[in-house]
C-alpha cells in the first residue's frame, strides 16, 4: 500500500493549487442572530445576493454566538438567513462601498406553522418512477437505517441477495453493480462480502435500471444497480451524523459533511462498522453407485466477525460558471475474523452412525481499497451541451489466511492444512462524454471508454506431514494472471415527436482478455468485438399516463472468481471450483411498460422477454469418495418472460404504501458430457411495505417479504421469506430521529436448495445471519429533516443525469 499513499499525497497536493486560485472578496458584511429569548441562533444558513438579479453570491454560517461573516466585493445586496424552525428572515439594502459592513443584531421569530407545512410539502417519496429507471430512496423505508448495502440491495423489488451475499435481478446474478454511476472498487473482488462493508448510513438511493441505454457499459446481462452515495452542495457547514448499535453484535458510526464556499466544495463522509454474523447450516448427501454408496449428514456453525472504515473526501472547484474540477479520494480498510465449525456424520444405508468427523477453521482476512477520481465537467451557452471527461485509479488487496483442523471419531490422527489466497488488483479508467442539443427537445449524445484491469491470485493449499512439515498440495497450488481491456465508443440520440419520445444508440465494446496459470503454463486469450444496439420508446397517453418500448442488446463477462480454478477449502467434501474456459453470456432483452401517475399514488406495470446465449449453470459431480465439485460452465440457452408492477400508494395522510411483485417464467436447456440439463420453472418475487405516522411525530413500518420455489437444472430452490419490522421517531426539536427496527422478525431468511443427479440426492439449507435488533440514532447539523429532502430532489445521481 506504499505506493496507494503516495498517490494519495499527491492528490491532496494537487488540490492545494486550487485552493490557492481563489481571490478573497475585498470587505465582509458581519452581523448576530438573536431568538425570542435574546439567546444566539448557532448554525443558521446566510445566503448573500445581489440586488440587480438576485444572483447567489456566496454564503456562510452563524457560529455558536450566533455571528455570522460572508465576503463581498463592492455592490449592492441582500441577506436571506434560514434556520430549522425559525421564520426566515430577509435584510435587504446592504450597500457594500469601501469598507466592511455590520448589519447589527438580526431578531429572529419561531415559526412552527411553516415547519408543519414543510412536513408534508418536502418528504421525498419512496419510491421515484421515472421512464428509464426505478429510484428507491433508502432513508425513507425504516428497515434500511442502520443496515449495509447488501441488506439495502435485499429490500429492492426484484432484486435477491442470497445467504451468500450473491445479487440477483429478475432472478438472474448477472446484473452490473456501480457506485454513483461507474465502476468502482468499492464493490471489489469479492461483491458479496464488500457490499456487507459499506454503511448504509452513506447511501442517498438505490437506481434500478432494466434496460440501459448504449450510454451504459454493455455488461450485465438483466441490467444496472447503482448505488448513489450522500453528497451535498449546499452554502456553509451542513451534514448528518449516525450511530448504530444492535444484537447480534453490530455497532457502527457514520457522518456525512460538506462545506461550501463561492467557488469551492469540501465533502467528506466516513463510516465505521464492526459487525459479527452468526450463522448456521446443514444437509445431507446420499450417493449410490455402480461399486460404492454412502450417506453423510454435515452441520455447520459459523462466527464471521469484523470491522470496517470507509472514508471518502473531495473538492468541487468552481472555476466559472462553465467549468467545474471534481477531485475526489477514498480508501476501505477492512480486517475480518471467521471462525467455523464443520460436523459430519457419516452413515451406512441402515441409517447407521460409523464414525464422526470435525473440521474446525479460522480464517483472517484483511482488505484494503484505495481509489481515486477526478472529474471536469464544461457547459456551454447553449441550453444542455456539454462535454464532461472522468478518470478513475483503483488500487486493492486482499488477502485470506485460513488453518484448518480436522480429526475423526474412530481415528486418532489428526489433518492440519493452511490455505493462502491473495487478491490483487489495479484499475485505471477514463471516459468522455459529449451531449449536443439540436431543434427543441433533441440532442445527440457521443461517448469514449477505455479500462484496463489487472488481477494476480495466488492460492495455495498446505498440509502437515508426520514429521510436522509443511507439504503443497498440487491440485490446490496455483497462480492466475488476470488481463483485461476494454475499449469502447458509442453514439445516441433523441428527440420528441409531439407525445412520441424516441432514443436510439448504438455501443461498440472490443474486449481483450488474457488469463494466464503461471504454474501449469495454461494460457487463454480471448479477443472479441460487439456492436450493442438500444432502443426506448415512449408515448404519453395523456397527461397521468405513459405508455414504454424499449430493447437492448447485452453481455455478461466471466466474473474473477468464476474463472478461478481454486477456491475456498473450507469443506473438504464440497469444492467450488471457477473454470478458465468459460466464455461470456450475450442477451437479448425486450420490455414493454406502462406508468401510471395517480392523485395518491402511482403505478408502473412491465412484461419483459430475456433471449440468453451461452448461459452459465453451475453443475455438481460427486466422484465414489464422496468429493462433491460445483463448476460452472457454459450450459444452455435460456428464455425467459414475466410480469412486474411497483404500486405506490398513500390512502391517507397518515398512511404510505408500497407494494411490488415480479412473476416469471424461465426456461433452460443445454448439453453437458453428453447428458441433457433443463429446467422450466415458474416462480415469483414480492415486497410489501405499509408505513403509518402516529401522533405526527412517530413512524412505524412493517414489509413483508416472498421468494416463490423454482426449479434449476439440477434441481430446485426453496421458497424464502421474511418480515420486517421499524419504528421511528423525530428528537432535539426536529434535528435527530431515533429508530428501532428488527430484521427477519421470525427467524425465518434461509437458503433451502435440493439438488438431484442419476444416484445423487442433496438437501441443503443455511443461515447467514439470524434475527436481528438495531437502533439508530441520527443527528442533522445545520439543517432539518424535511428541508433536506425538499434538497434532495436536486442531487443526481449517475451518468445519466
Amino acid at each position: 500500500m506504499q505506493k496507494s499513499l503516495r498517490l494519495f499525497l499527491l492528490l491532496t497536493t494537487l488540490s492545494t493549487p486550487l485552493l490557492a486560485q481563489e481571490e478573497p472578496a475585498a470587505f465582509a458584511i458581519t452581523g448576530m442572530l438573536l431568538d425570542a429569548d435574546k439567546k444566539p441562533v448557532p448554525f443558521a444558513n446566510v445566503a448573500l445576493y445581489g440586488t440587480k438579479d438576485s444572483t447567489l453570491i456566496g454564503g456562510s454560517t452563524s457560529d455558536e454566538n450566533g455571528t455570522f461573516s460572508v465576503s463581498a466585493d463592492p455592490g449592492n445586496y441582500f441577506i436571506k438567513i434560514t434556520f430549522l424552525a425559525l421564520r426566515e428572515k430577509v435584510v435587504p439594502n446592504i450597500n457594500v462601498v469601501s469598507s466592511n459592513v455590520n448589519v447589527g443584531s438580526i431578531a429572529m421569530v419561531s415559526d412552527a406553522k411553516e415547519l408543519e407545512e414543510l412536513v408534508v410539502r418536502g418528504e421525498k417519496s419512496q419510491m421515484d418512477l421515472q421512464l428509464d429507471k426505478r429510484v428507491f430512496n433508502v432513508g425513507k423505508d425504516l428497515s434500511n437505517i442502520g443496515s449495509n448495502a447488501s441488506d439495502i440491495l435485499n429490500n429492492m423489488p426484484s432484486v435477491t441477495v442470497d445467504v451468500e451475499g450473491n445479487v440477483a435481478l429478475r432472478g438472474s446474478q448477472n446484473v452490473r453493480i456501480l457506485i454513483d454511476g461507474k465502476q468502482s472498487g468499492m464493490v471489489g473482488l469479492n461483491p458479496a462480502e464488500a457490499l456487507r462493508q459499506i454503511p448504509g448510513d452513506l447511501i442517498e438511493s438505490i437506481e434500478i435500471i432494466t434496460n440501459p441505454s448504449s450510454r451504459y457499459d454493455a455488461e450485465g446481462e438483466v441490467g444496472i444497480l447503482n448505488i448513489v452515495m450522500k453528497k451535498n452542495i449546499r452554502y456553509g457547514l451542513n451534514g448528518s451524523f449516525t450511530g448504530t448499535a444492535g444484537y447480534p453484535s453490530n455497532f457502527g458510526g457514520s457522518f456525512n459533511l460538506n462545506y461550501r464556499r463561492k467557488k469551492v466544495n469540501f465533502i467528506a463522509n466516513y463510516g465505521l462498522m464492526y459487525r459479527e454474523g452468526p450463522g448456521r447450516g446443514n444437509s445431507r448427501q446420499t450417493y449410490t453407485g455402480a461399486d460404492t454408496s454412502f450417506v453423510y449428514e454435515s452441520n455447520t456453525t459459523r462466527t464471521r466477525s469484523g470491522y470496517s472504515n470507509n472514508v471518502m473526501v473531495g473538492l468541487d472547484y468552481f472555476i466559472n460558471n462553465s467549468n467545474t474540477l471534481t477531485g475526489t479520494v477514498s480508501y476501505r480498510n477492512s480486517q475480518n475474523d471467521n471462525k467455523s465449525r464443520l460436523q459430519y456424520r457419516d452413515f451406512d444405508f441402515n441409517n447407521v452412525l460409523t464414525r464422526t468427523v470435525i473440521r474446525d477453521e479460522h480464517e483472517t482476512e484483511p482488505r484494503q481499497n484505495l481509489e481515486a477520481a477526478l472529474s471536469y465537467k464544461k457547459t456551454f451557452d447553449r441550453k444542455g451541451q456539454s462535454l464532461s471527461f472522468d478518470a478513475k485509479y483503483i488500487l486493492s488487496d486482499e488477502t485470506e489466511a485460513a488453518k484448518y483442523n480436522e480429526f475423526a471419531s474412530n481415528n486418532a490422527s489428526r489433518i492440519v492444512q493452511r490455505a493462502f489466497n491473495t487478491e490483487d488488483e489495479k484499475n485505471f479508467l477514463a471516459q468522455l462524454d459529449y451531449i449536443h442539443p439540436f431543434a427543441k427537445d433533441g440532442k445527440i449524445e457521443a461517448g469514449l471508454k477505455t479500462s484496463v484491469r489487472q488481477l494476480d491470485n495466488d492460492f495455495s493449499v498446505h498440509q502437515q506431514n508426520e514429521a510436522m512439515n509443511w507439504i503443497i498440495l498440487p491440485d490446490f497450488d496455483n497462480r492466475l494472471a488476470y488481463d483485461e481491456k476494454i475499449h469502447a465508443g458509442y453514439v445516441m440520440a433523441s428527440n420528441q415527436f409531439g407525445r412520441v419520445f424516441v432514443q436510439a444508440g448504438l455501443r461498440g465494446e472490443y474486449t481483450d482478455i488474457l488469463t494466464e496459470l503461471k504454474k501449469t503454463a495454461l494460457t487463454n486469450q480471448r479477443r472479441y468485438f460487439n456492436l450493442f444496439p438500444s432502443l426506448h420508446l415512449s408515448y404519453k397517453l395523456q397527461e397521468a399516463q405513459t405508455l414504454q418500448l424499449s430493447y437492448s442488446y447485452r453481455l455478461s463477462r466471466p466474473g474473477f472468481r468464476d474463472l478461478l480454478p481454486f477456491s475456498n477449502f473450507s469443506d473438504s467434501r464440497v469444492f467450488r471450483a471457477g473454470n478458465p474456459l468459460l466464455n461470456p453470456e450475450f442477451t437479448h432483452s425486450f420490455e414493454a411498460g406502462h406508468l401510471l401517475n395517480m392523485e395518491k399514488g402511482s403505478l408502473l406495470s412491465s412484461v419483459y422477454y430475456r433471449h440468453r446465449l451461452g448461459v452459465v449453470e453451475n453443475i455438481t459431480s460427486v466422484d465414489s469418495t464422496g468429493f462433491t465439485t460445483i463448476t460452472p460452465i457454459n450450459l444452455s440457452t435460456g428464455d425467459s418472460y414475466g410480469f412486474e408492477f411497483n404500486l405506490t400508494y398513500d390512502p391517507a395522510p397518515w398512511w404510505k404504501l408500497t407494494a411490488n411483485a415480479n412473476i416469471f417464467r424461465a426456461m433452460n436447456q443445454g448439453y453437458y458430457n453428453d447428458k441433457l440439463y433443463e429446467s422450466d420453472t415458474y416462480s415469483w418475487t414480492s415486497r410489501v411495505s405499509s408505513r403509518v405516522t402516529l401522533f405526527k411525530s412517530v413512524d412505524f413500518q412493517a414489509s413483508a417479504n416472498y421468494r416463490a420455489p423454482r426449479k434449476t437444472t439440477q434441481g430446485k430452490d426453496l421458497s424464502v421469506y421474511f418480515i420486517d419490522l421499524g419504528l421511528s421517531k423525530d428528537i432535539l426539536k426536529g434535528r435527530g430521529t431515533i429508530t428501532a427496527s428488527v430484521r427477519d422478525l421470525f427467524n425465518t431468511n434461509k437458503r433451502r436448495s435440493i439438488v438431484e443427479n442419476a444416484g445423487y440426492y442433496s438437501r441443503n439449507e443455511f443461515q447467514w445471519r439470524p434475527r436481528q435488533f438495531l437502533v439508530t440514532l441520527s443527528y442533522r447539523l445545520n439543517r432539518s429533516k424535511e428541508r433536506q429532502s425538499m434538497e434532495g430532489k436536486g442531487e443526481g445521481g449517475g451518468d445519466e443525469d
